[in-house]
């Protein structure tokens, strides 16, 4: 349960910041990730479910980016 509420409480935030800040995010995330992979390429054992944390993370970044996209042109996400 802990786990959902710091789900919306990061989603809110990311609601509550613009376009330019939800950009920076996906950047900041996408170099995580690949990070993530160089690490694993080069033979170092980063957590698993690093990757998977990312990957959702990424995933609800780019929905809040649709989301205010389409309030920006009236249309429903």
């Amino acid at each position: 349960m802990a786990y959902l509420k710091d789900v919306e409480k990061q989603l809110a935030d990311l609601r509550a910041k613009g376009d330019k800040d939800t950009v920076e995010e996906l950047l900041k995330l996408r170099r995580e990730q690949f990070a993530l992979r160089v690490q694993r390429a080069t033979g170092q054992t980063p957590k698993p479910d690093q990757f998977t944390k990312v990957r959702k993370n990424i995933a609800r970044v780019k929905t809040v980016q649709a989301e205010l996209r389409a309030k920006k042109t009236g249309e429903k996400a």
